[in-house]
């Protein structure tokens, strides 16, 4: 037994032994039920801040949009099958998904809005990042994914989250205040 499986049985093992548990696994499992925060989370950005909300939106829905795509991607080309197909006495909350595991979308997906909003907004990450690894661990727990899955998911959305929000905050027509701060700065001669 490889230390993937292990660590998959460690986590999985836990499911069938509290309903509360198993009931926060299976909601977290649910991309729907993300619906609430993502739009209670769009009207605080818009209210804040309208130009960053539309363009920084678009930008958003195009991550995860090319997260979700890569990931399915790299799944047809990496073609490993799930725990809930390849092992005995898995604990399957819900259905087994389909035949690829790696990476994790749901991880990978939800990371690269974590790191969109961090390099945004680093104040962000004290909820963002803890709801990416409870989604994640989830991942693992209702029987869908190996850990390392999810932390490939991670690690792929991850990347690109942050990438195109790096590459967001270099454009001077999604904050032109501190475009136009700095380059007031740079006329008045206090830039050193």
């Amino acid at each position: 037994m490889g230390l993937d499986e292990i660590l998959f049985r460690g986590i999985n093992g836990l499911a069938g032994q509290s309903n509360l548990l198993d009931w926060i696994g299976v909601e977290l499992a649910k991309p729907g039920n993300l619906l609430y925060p993502i739009l209670l989370a769009a009207a605080y950005w818009a209210w804040g801040n309208w130009r960053e909300c539309v363009i920084g939106g678009a930008m958003l829905a195009g991550v995860v949009g090319a997260t979700d795509a890569l990931g399915t991607q790299l799944k047809g080309l990496v073609h490993r099958p799930r725990p809930c197909v390849t092992l005995a006495d898995v604990h399957q909350l819900l259905g087994c998904g389909g035949a690829s595991s790696f990476p994790s979308n749901h991880a990978a997906n939800t990371a690269a809005a974590a790191a969109f909003f961090q390099v945004l907004y680093p104040k962000s990450g004290w909820i963002g990042w803890p709801l990416v690894a409870a989604i994640g661990i989830s991942r693992v727990f209702i029987g869908a994914h190996y850990l390392t899955d999810v932390i490939g998911g991670w690690v792929l959305g991850g990347m690109i989250g942050a990438g195109v929000a790096w590459s967001l905050t270099r454009w001077s027509r999604f904050r032109p205040v501190a475009a136009t701060a700095s380059a007031s700065q740079v006329r008045a001669g206090s830039i050193s």
